[in-house]
């Protein structure tokens, strides 16, 4: 291996920087959560469950409209994948096929499809897309009263909030301490 030919250490670190690049490009997560909801909801009805010699079957009436409920829910998870501009709409489809699973596949796949579900339609709706441009910069204004740096007083000179002004105080007085007059007739110091 030469020194300018990527080892297997080099391609794994290149698709893993790839696949972190695809992910954050796009609500990955909620897909993946969406995906693995179905699975539970469509294949739950259909299962066949063996105790010894007892075979428990747990197939609902409505066992196509599971299936559909599953099928429906994994297109979305990658939906949420491949086309993440209709992320809004699969998250609230997503969402409503999650509820609609309660009564139809035996309580949304035992609760489990429709957490993951529900779980994954938020994340999808509530996503947005990863802009490194967006981060606050130091320096950068940061709104349109001014830039960050002006905003930024130290502590010692912001004046107190407990700090009250008294009539007659003089400078180097210390805040709440009461007020000290000097009174015309004799000159001496005392507390107002």
């Amino acid at each position: 291996m030469s020194a300018e030919s990527p080892g297997p250490r080099g391609r794994f670190t290149d698709w893993r920087l790839r696949f972190r690049a695809w992910r954050r490009s796009r609500p990955f997560w909620a897909g993946l959560l969406t995906l693995l909801g179905g699975l539970p909801i469509a294949y739950f009805p259909y299962a066949n469950l063996k105790l010894g010699h007892l075979t428990l079957t747990m197939a609902t009436t409505a066992g196509a409209g599971s299936l559909i409920i599953g099928v429906l829910l994994v297109t979305l998870g990658l939906t949420m994948w491949f086309q993440s501009v209709v992320r809004v709409f699969a998250g609230i489809a997503a969402i409503l096929l999650a509820l609609i699973s309660i009564p139809v596949s035996n309580l949304g796949g035992f609760f489990m499809g429709f957490l993951l579900s529900l779980v994954g339609g938020a994340l999808s709706i509530s996503w947005a897309p990863y802009d490194p441009d967006e981060l606050d910069q130091p320096g950068e204004p940061d709104d349109e009263r001014g830039t960050a740096a002006e905003d930024d007083v130290p502590p010692a000179a912001a004046p107190a909030a407990d700090a009250v002004t008294v009539p007659g105080a003089r400078e180097g007085d210390e805040p709440g301490a009461p007020a000290t007059t000097s009174e015309t007739t004799g000159g001496k110091q005392s507390a107002a």
